[in-house]
């Protein structure tokens, strides 16, 4: 059903999430990606723990809107203390994607699920009530073999009932934007989905139009202002180095 999707641009540090909330968007969503560059770290849970936690809590107190916090897969936390550390931040909502950065595979949909359902249960026993979103990541293979990605929508969607089955709020397919596969999966999702809008995704009208209920950047944003950056410095005159 045509609807009104949420926009989620991500924030890497307090000044951006300023910027954004500033521009009147309602919720700030974080991006790992570019809080760990803004860190000085590779992503993919290569940054500290401790950092990436401390920076989303920067974010959070920046802005005087909801923020949801890129998580990536739970950084190994037991499910009670990655909630609670969300909650003394005052995070809204998270992102826990279902791979497994220890070994570079996908984590099996029961064991991801079981995850999930301690981290709603633990949330829960803290009388917090968490957004839990959802990432899928089944995607990310095709890209690197070339698959098509209908061939990867049964498996998606099976991540998907098993995720919202054991608390999730949300699912997150991220880089799914073949329209037909993109139609297919959000036709048959259990619950709210979230896409990601980088090329060569779908336009934010065609999104809407399919029934997407949140739309995020994850770090296109961070990487167009870096890009940015870069072509300032390139205008500015450069003194020759001494000697």
């Amino acid at each position: 059903m045509p609807g009104t999707p949420l926009v989620l641009p991500n924030a890497w540090d307090a000044a951006s999430a300023r910027a954004v909330g500033a521009a009147g968007f309602p919720v700030v969503a974080t991006t790992s990606r570019g809080v760990a560059a803004s860190l000085g770290y590779e992503d993919h849970e290569r940054a500290p723990t401790d950092e990436m936690l401390a920076a989303a809590a920067r974010i959070a107190t920046a802005v005087n809107v909801p923020v949801t916090v890129d998580a990536e897969a739970g950084y190994g936390m037991k499910p009670s203390d990655l909630v609670t550390r969300l909650k003394a931040m005052g995070a809204a909502g998270c992102n826990l994607e279902d791979t497994n950065h220890a070994t570079g595979e996908l984590r099996e949909p029961v064991e991801q699920a079981d995850w999930l359902r301690a981290v709603r249960g633990a949330a829960s026993d803290q009388g917090y009530g968490l957004v839990i979103n959802a990432r899928i990541d089944v995607f990310l293979s095709a890209i690197a073999s070339g698959k098509g990605q209908a061939e990867l929508v049964s498996e998606a969607l099976r991540r998907a009932h098993a995720y919202v089955e054991a608390g999730a709020d949300c699912v997150f397919p991220i880089v799914l934007w073949e329209p037909d596969a993109l139609e297919s999966f959000v036709s048959d999702a259990p619950g709210p989905v979230n896409v990601l809008q980088i090329p060569p995704a779908p336009s934010h009208a065609a999104l809407a139009e399919l029934g997407v209920a949140r739309i995020s950047y994850g770090g296109l944003l961070h990487h167009d202002a870096m890009e940015q950056f870069g072509r300032l410095l390139e205008s500015l005159p450069c003194a020759p180095a001494d000697g």
